[in-house]
């Protein structure tokens, strides 16, 4: 199975892409239905378009787990660690290129999100193929995983009024 991962995880990065690509639009083409405000981006803000990162690859480690049968013990460490990554490297990037270049521009914030993306799984990939580099037992890792999904739900509906959390467009702080 070693032998197939780049496979796996390219599929991985395919399905994340893709439904990290539907969930951008899923709350506004459901009629703001708040059943999918959790998962989805309900505004234009930094922090929603993590969301998009995050979900997807949840289920799709769900998904992997099963098809790679548990061959790898440090599996949710390496989940854990990319997923922060991930996440960590939507706002650096996008504060890097607005504020020190002073443009904004659609194009690049959508290649922010293949970006992070590439880079968790690629690290994903790194982690696992180490075995190794984690101090905690998969159920910390696991819970840590979990804990990050839960925050991301509570700060859609109530989150902080600071940069990250504000839709530029409509001047709004989450839902």
């Amino acid at each position: 199975m070693k032998r197939n991962l780049f496979f796996i995880k390219f599929g991985g990065y395919v399905f994340v892409s893709v439904v990290g690509t539907l969930f951008h639009f899923l709350y506004e083409w459901t009629n703001e239905s708040v059943i999918f405000a959790p998962f989805t981006a309900v505004n234009e803000s930094i922090f929603e378009h993590m969301k998009l990162l995050y979900f997807p690859y949840l289920f799709w480690s769900i998904i992997e787990n099963k098809i790679l049968k548990n061959e790898y013990k440090n599996y949710w460490c390496a989940k854990a660690k990319s997923i922060t990554l991930g996440l960590l490297l939507i706002p650096t990037l996008y504060y890097t290129y607005t504020g020190a270049l002073g443009v904004y521009a659609d194009w690049f914030n959508i290649l922010i999100f293949f970006i992070s993306g590439a880079v968790t799984f690629i690290f994903d990939t790194k982690f696992l193929q180490k075995n190794n580099n984690c101090r905690f037992s998969k159920k910390v890792y696991l819970i840590y995983f979990l804990t990050l999904g839960a925050v991301l739900i509570v700060f859609t509906f109530f989150p902080f009024e600071i940069p990250l959390f504000l839709d530029k467009q409509s001047k709004n702080y989450g839902i």
